[in-house]
């Protein structure tokens, strides 16, 4: 990996336009993902481009200026005042719904104020009721193929998309990073945001799921193996999306007269946070593990599913018949991309994927593979590696 070059690249995010363009038409926008995903980076790259407010709210001295909250925020209401961290001050929200109703009655409606937050069960708990129809949400998660660009997938696959891992100048810090992230979140940042959970608990947890990467989520076994109750499980579950960490991929519905699995997939959305809690710390170490072809999977999805434009539904599709699509994509016009995804660089089509594209149909067949060029394979379905796809999606 040639990490100079990709230390001196400079990131466009997919969500930088479309912040923007939230700003321009509303109020209040809250920027949600995990902690080190760049969220504050982009807000103030983007507060460059107007008179801005740049308020940390972890910082004791930026809380003390909100002693009396609307008094201060009064003083800058020609301002975009950008707080960070905003759940530490759930208090803030009734007062800047009153703010902003009072700057909608001066004539300034949009591009008022941005909510940066780590998880989204703080800002949608707390905002929900207090700002609704005033506030837009927006997800920033871990970079993707898209964005690191040609020839990165490797790298991106290891280390994973937390730029601090993806730029380190080696593996083994990367992989270092990536361990005191997890401990971090386990041990403090996760305390505070109120579960009182023991870290090895968690952690033990969080492993199991990275071992059943891109599985059928079966709550019963996990809480049996970490012997907890169904419910302690399933709320460790919760937990882990609330914080963006973990992703339960729901399947498709259709009445096709066949008998459906109902059961979501889970993955770990990080491929690079996977590899750390399984401790795999090199690309050879990767390729002779168990996980290998579901990491890779758990990658391709996350990256695709932050390609296409907002209103685009991931899903999987499986019968008990064996019939299966990896990833089904809905667009809002109800177009449907049936994507089957590949670790071989030579991809064979298995009978599921074409049983499956029987019963539903989709205007476009794909298999996402390691390789470098589109080909045909037969059937209407395409080869092509995940960049171009990633492409095609922000463009249909």
């Amino acid at each position: 990996m040639e990490s100079n070059s990709i230390i001196a690249r400079m990131f466009k995010r997919q969500a930088a336009d479309l912040l923007r363009n939230e700003l321009a038409h509303m109020p209040a926008v809250a920027l949600l993902g995990p902690r080190q995903v760049g969220k504050t980076t982009l807000a103030l790259e983007v507060a460059q481009e107007r008179p801005s407010l740049y308020l940390d709210l972890e910082s004791e001295r930026d809380r003390a200026r909100l002693t009396e909250p609307e008094l201060y925020l009064s003083q800058h209401q020609d301002k975009l005042v950008i707080f960070d961290e905003v759940h530490r001050t759930p208090a803030l929200f009734p007062v800047l719904r009153g703010l902003i109703d009072q700057a909608r009655r001066d004539g300034r409606r949009q591009g008022l104020y941005l909510l940066l937050g780590s998880a989204s069960l703080d800002l949608l708990q707390q905002s929900g009721e207090t700002l609704a129809g005033r506030i837009a949400y927006l997800e920033l998660g871990p970079l993707n193929a898209r964005e690191t660009g040609e020839g990165t997938t490797d790298a991106l696959w290891l280390r994973g998309g937390f730029p601090d891992s993806f730029t380190a100048p080696d593996d083994t810090r990367s992989l270092r990073w990536r361990q005191n992230f997890i401990r971090t979140y386990l041990e403090r940042d996760i305390p505070q945001l109120g579960p009182r959970i023991a870290a090895e608990t968690l952690r033990r947890f969080w492993t199991m799921l990275a071992h059943n990467q891109g599985g059928l989520l079966n709550v019963a076994q996990l809480a049996r193996n970490l012997g907890v109750d169904t419910k302690t499980a399933h709320s460790y579950v919760d937990l882990l999306c609330d914080l963006l960490l973990v992703r339960r991929l729901q399947p498709w519905y259709a009445n096709v007269g066949k008998r459906l699995v109902k059961s979501p997939k889970v993955y770990v959305r990080d491929s690079g946070l996977v590899h750390a809690l399984l401790d795999i710390g090199s690309k050879e170490a990767l390729l002779s593990h168990p996980v290998v072809g579901a990491s890779w999977e758990g990658m391709v999805v996350e990256s695709l599913l932050a390609s296409p434009a907002p209103g685009v539904q991931g899903h999987f599709y499986r019968t008990s018949g064996g019939a299966e699509i990896d990833l089904l994509l809905s667009q809002p016009d109800g177009a449907l991309w049936a994507v089957e995804i590949k670790r071989s660089l030579s991809p064979k089509v298995e009978r599921g994927f074409h049983s499956a594209c029987e019963d539903l149909q989709p205007q476009h067949k794909v298999v996402v593979y390691p390789g470098s060029e589109v080909y045909p394979m037969g059937h209407g379905i395409e080869a092509m590696p995940l960049n171009e796809l990633c492409q095609r999606l922000s463009q249909s």
